[in-house]
């Protein structure tokens, strides 16, 4: 998932997001395994559109 592919308005918020990688983080005891990395990626690309979301509606 590229950022560009996040549809506006179908993005969870980031805190939401947020929450999900400090799970992720936590499940993962601070090292992340290879599918683990790749669900980290995904989970900031989508965290980034939700901040750049909450950013446009502020605006």
């Amino acid at each position: 998932m590229s950022p560009e592919s996040v549809t506006p308005g179908s993005v969870r918020g980031a805190a939401e997001v947020n929450e999900q990688i400090r799970a992720l983080w936590m499940r993962a005891g601070g090292s992340l395994s290879t599918q683990e990395r790749t669900e980290y990626e995904l989970l900031v690309i989508e965290w980034a559109a939700a901040i750049r979301g909450e950013v446009v509606k502020a605006a």
